[in-house]
């Protein structure tokens, strides 16, 4: 193998495929990035075992090779290489690569490539009912909207994720860690007849999400309980969690019996500011709805108390309820939209977050004193 590539082709190739290098493992070839050159192609992929990331590079290939390179050495050489000058990669004999770049020469110790586990192969054909096209845009909100009420809880396995559900032409998402929910869908006129539900774990989530552009679309392969998601030059290819996701909507309330409507930011920042003054012993704020006034309060004796004021859109009754204020910010802080509709049905019952038509957020309240 030889090529010859930039300084910052290959720390962008690095940096993609960094997350997926994995450190714990008792095998060795884990911790290798797997450099692959053929015809005008350099690839550059790392493993896990449960997700794989693979990104081409530009560069020019001299001579076809593969060659696996301990990640945090070549990570390290290639960080302090002149950026100016090109960087010319080879193989000369056996597992050794040589390192050139200007007057700078290294020579590592790599392992052959036929030890690298090989990732599935997917159906290359566009047209492919396994197939499925979405906006990055669109999928980068729908993630941020979502991805927080993730369950970090192993037990919970089918948790540990979030829920893709492709009906009707439209995708539905939905997360929960059991406290709380978030659900978001958006019409997909190109999906066509297809139908299915899948559970995409938490690290390809963070991966995907670490990855999605404003523009271009990205392409979803399923092939039994495996995905394969094409961002080119980027394609991560994951499990998918095995099990039946909980009946969400039996959860989520047919009506509120009272709603405000609230100014998102004003809401956000007095929340933040209460959230000062909460513990580890005592978490919960609490909020009290009197017309046209929302007040939140948090009286921790051995710290202080504080009191915010926000002026609302209300009519009802009034109404005393407490809830952990992060599960406030995390939903608050993601939400682009101007207003919120805050509704209600007791303090006793959860209460729902909305913006707009499409996104829906379910949160549990708590016991104040």
């Amino acid at each position: 193998m030889k090529i010859i590539t930039s300084k910052d082709s290959l720390l962008k190739g690095i940096q993609v495929v960094q997350n997926a290098v994995s450190s714990k493992s008792t095998l060795p070839i884990l911790s290798h990035i797997l450099f692959e050159a053929k015809k005008n192609e350099i690839r550059l992929t790392a493993t896990d075992l449960e997700i794989g990331v693979s990104i081409k590079i530009d560069g020019e290939v001299a001579e076809e090779g593969a060659i696996t390179v301990p990640a945090r050495k070549f990570s390290e050489i290639v960080k302090e290489l002149p950026s100016q000058e090109p960087i010319h990669i080879s193989i000369k004999k056996g597992q050794s690569i040589n390192i050139e770049a200007g007057k700078s020469y290294f020579k590592l110790m790599g392992l052959l490539k036929d030890d690298f586990p090989q990732l599935p192969e997917f159906p290359s054909h566009s047209k492919s009912s396994d197939i499925i096209k979405i906006p990055q845009k669109t999928l980068k909100t729908m993630i941020q909207l979502t991805s927080f009420a993730m369950s970090h809880d192993e037990t919970r396995y089918v948790l540990n994720g979030i829920l893709f559900s492709f009906k009707d032409k439209a995708l539905k998402m939905v997360a929960t860690d059991g406290r709380r929910l978030a659900l978001i869908e958006k019409a997909l006129p190109e999906l066509g007849s297809v139908k299915k539900d899948v559970i995409v774990p938490m690290k390809t989530i963070q991966e995907l999400n670490r990855n999605l552009i404003e523009e271009g679309d990205v392409l979803f392969c399923f092939k039994e309980n495996q995905l394969q998601i094409n961002l080119n030059p980027i394609t991560i290819t994951s499990r998918l969690i095995e099990g039946e996701y909980p009946n969400y909507e039996q959860v989520i309330p047919k009506k509120v019996k009272e709603e405000l409507k609230i100014n998102t930011q004003d809401f956000l920042q007095a929340t933040r500011r209460a959230n000062i003054l909460t513990n580890q012993e005592s978490q919960s704020v609490k909020i009290n709805i009197i017309k046209d006034r929302m007040i939140i309060t948090k009286n921790t004796p051995e710290l202080g108390e504080v009191r915010e004021e926000i002026e609302v859109d209300y009519k009802g009754g009034e109404l005393a309820i407490g809830f952990n204020p992060n599960f406030l910010i995390d939903v608050l802080k993601n939400i682009s939209g101007e207003d919120v509709k805050f509704g209600f049905i007791d303090p006793e019952k959860p209460a729902v977050i909305k913006s707009g038509d499409d996104y829906t957020y379910i949160v549990l309240p708590m016991q104040v004193n």
